[in-house]
């Protein structure tokens, strides 16, 4: 048995999305005349993960944080410039840097031969579909879902059902959802009622009172040998916290 529908993550499970952050942010400030401090990084990744939690939690949009984390970001770090050009010129900044994981490409290539696969993306439109296009991922992504262009993120069932729509609704039993973060990846896969792979390369503990993943991978390697067995010999059930994933 194999499951034969494949909805992945995008940031932090296929895409290295703190290189790009690092080198937006880099020409972000250059816009404005300023040079990038390893603080002020931190800074904005602490910002920008805290916005898109929010967002997990429907009390935000995307739209809102793309330029809001700029507020913020110049407000606590005392800068004075007009965040909307520093939004725009990140923006600009995420579609042109970045890369997929090492791997990760021959990963896609292997399973793509076996299986559907979807993307299934809390992020904004203009900078994801960029990035898909310019590493040319549409010759293995059927369909693309984007929270901030449908209105909805994960973990909210309403994205999944999305998907599933634009898959002409694949049985859930054939599906796995495979991402990094457990507060939108798992939470919505497992709540949806789908199989779950966690991307665990970092080896985070295991949270009592968590999402729990039907599977955890340590590198993506061991998705393709995953996805044919329905569980292989990659990792078993596995508890987990909260998410400290952020996106683009």
């Amino acid at each position: 048995m194999s499951y034969t529908t494949l909805l992945f993550d995008f940031d932090h499970t296929l895409f290295d999305t703190d290189a790009s952050e690092a080198a937006a942010l880099t020409a972000s400030m250059a816009t404005v005349g300023l040079s990038t401090t390893p603080e002020e990084l931190d800074a904005y990744q602490r910002i920008n993960a805290a916005m898109w939690r929010d967002v997990e939690r429907g009390t935000i949009t995307p739209l809102e944080v793309r330029t809001e984390r700029f507020v913020r970001f110049c407000a606590e770090r005392r800068i004075d410039a007009d965040p909307v050009v520093m939004a725009d010129a990140f923006v600009a900044g995420l579609c042109d840097h970045g890369e997929l994981y090492e791997g990760a490409a021959e990963v896609l290539h292997l399973v793509a031969g076996r299986a559907r696969l979807a993307m299934v993306t809390n992020g904004l439109g203009e900078v994801q579909r960029a990035r898909v296009a310019r590493l040319g991922m549409d010759r293995w992504f059927e369909v693309l879902v984007i929270s901030a262009e449908v209105g909805v993120a994960k973990p909210s069932p309403a994205i999944f059902d999305l998907a599933f729509a634009a898959l002409a609704d694949p049985a859930k039993v054939d599906c796995l959802m495979i991402g990094d973060s457990l507060g939108s990846d798992i939470l919505g896969g497992s709540g949806y009622g789908i199989a779950t792979c966690w991307y665990n390369p970092a080896g985070r503990p295991v949270v009592d009172g968590g999402p729990r993943a039907t599977h955890e991978i340590a590198s993506l390697v061991e998705l393709p040998t995953l996805v044919d067995t329905r569980g292989g010999q990659a990792g078993g059930p596995r508890g987990g916290g909260t998410s400290d994933s952020a996106v683009a």
